[in-house]
């Protein structure tokens, strides 16, 4: 049975490390961007937002096409 302290502990830890680790994503998307501006396997570090499409290579398998 895991240790519910160590667990609070390591969950605090990371609640408190997302808004650097979030910022490290967005940096390193735009430094990509700028070094490698015509990737074309390009795919941003984000899902996209609801209503929006995919990215590339993040898409289900279509659905059949009933006729």
């Amino acid at each position: 049975m895991p240790n519910p302290k160590l667990r609070d502990r390591i969950e605090f830890m990371i609640r408190a490390l997302a808004p650097a680790l979030d910022l490290l994503l967005a940096v390193g998307d735009r430094v990509s961007r700028v070094l490698e501006p015509d990737d074309p396997n390009y795919a941003t570090a984000r899902m996209a937002q609801d209503g929006e499409s995919a990215p590339r290579g993040l898409r289900g398998r279509p659905s059949p096409r009933r006729g």
